[in-house]
């Protein structure tokens, strides 16, 4: 308990509640009540709340570990693509071609047997295993080779992102065999249950809500532990570091694939919601995007991180209503904003740097909050 501060417990608290008001608000009162939550505004929080999940694991790697990484949008993309080819499973012979086994993609393209990569998608614990597991192993062994070889800085930012426009240019192609430049869409039912009932939708929201807070409490747990005062360390002087004696990249492989399957995770709870996944989930802006929302949120604070997901997606849904033709230089903005004047985040307009008394020498520089710029000594 002592890794859950006031602030994290009061984080907890609220996404707990949420979890049980607002499908309640969103189910048992009456549409005309002003307590009632339309189901289109379940939904889109919901979806929201993926997001958060993903700043959670990015701020993970980048604001304790200094792994800027720019293609997290792959392994949230993966975990999304595990989900979806569950759900296109459970249309059976509901679908366009009526084939109980294979997809209409498939039948479409000629594909006579389900490919190997499908078997076991009609089991949800199975799909679930997979969101987690692929992601893992792709950060994995991508970890072992970069991180084994000393890259870091921008050119580990640089391969992470060709590493997710890769896999977007991959997914494009009909031979991949998970519905090309179309993607996995038409979904009908997630374990047994109508995804479009509003049952279903809640049920999704509260799923959401539970699941960021599982993140945040396992990032919690890591980030406040010994192994999370060597990430620290590790972010602020890799070379003491390793000049000390730690196995530096084993440190770093361990946080990069744990986090990468809370981005699955993430991916999984996110597709039910949106009721499709392309190939465009890859993009390599959509990384960029969620490395925005830490940024504003607070490098380095985790509350922060799921705070600036909420804040920017629920800007950029008024935007593109608002100001369709002006949102994307919106965003821009607010990035370069950010980095200038608030390298903090948001959350540095409300701390103050202690006044050095006088006579005693003035405090080094500030660092963002819940970071330990001292660990490395």
């Amino acid at each position: 308990m002592s890794a859950l501060n006031r602030p994290a417990q009061i984080f907890i608290g609220l996404l707990v509640l949420g979890a049980v008001l607002v499908p309640w608000l969103s189910l048992a009162t009456s549409p005309a009540s002003h307590l009632h939550i339309p189901e289109y505004v379940v939904t889109l929080v919901g979806k929201f709340l993926c997001y958060a999940l993903l700043a959670v694991a990015l701020d993970l790697v980048w604001g304790y570990c200094g792994i800027l990484s720019l293609g997290h949008a792959a392994f949230f993309a993966l975990g999304g693509y595990a989900m979806g080819m569950y759900l296109m499973r459970q249309i059976g012979v509901r679908g366009v071609y009526g084939n109980p086994t294979l997809p209409d993609f498939m039948v479409f393209l000629g594909i006579k047997s389900l490919p190997l990569t499908w078997w076991g998608f009609n089991h949800f614990a199975y799909a679930m295993l997979m969101a987690l597991l692929v992601p893992g192993l792709l950060a994995f062994i991508f970890g072992w080779f970069t991180f084994r070889a000393r890259v870091s800085g921008v050119y580990l930012s640089i391969i992470t992102q060709a590493l997710t426009y890769a896999l977007m240019l991959s997914f494009f192609r009909n031979a991949m065999g998970f519905g090309g430049n179309n993607g996995l869409t038409d979904f009908k039912d997630i374990m047994g249950f109508r995804i479009d009932a509003p049952t279903t939708r809640a049920a999704l929201f509260s799923a959401s809500a539970l699941a960021l807070v599982l993140g945040f409490i396992i990032a919690r747990l890591i980030v406040t532990s010994k192994f999370g005062k060597v990430l620290v360390a590790i972010r602020d002087s890799e070379a003491r570091v390793r000049f000390l004696g730690y196995r530096v990249d084993r440190y770093k492989l361990a946080v990069f694939t744990i986090s990468a399957m809370m981005a699955g995770l993430a991916g999984a709870l996110y597709v039910p919601q949106v009721g499709i996944i392309n190939p465009s989930e890859f993009a390599p802006q959509n990384s960029i995007e969620a490395v925005i929302w830490v940024a504003v949120g607070g490098r380095g604070t985790l509350i922060g991180a799921a705070l600036g997901a909420i804040l920017v997606n629920f800007g950029k849904s008024w935007f593109t209503g608002a100001l369709p033709n002006v949102w994307l230089f919106a965003l821009g903005t607010l990035f370069v904003l950010v980095t200038l004047l608030l390298p903090r985040g948001l959350p540095g307009l409300f701390s103050r740097k202690p006044r050095p008394l006088k006579g005693l020498p003035s405090p080094g520089p500030s660092s963002p909050i819940g970071e330990e710029p001292h660990a490395a000594s």
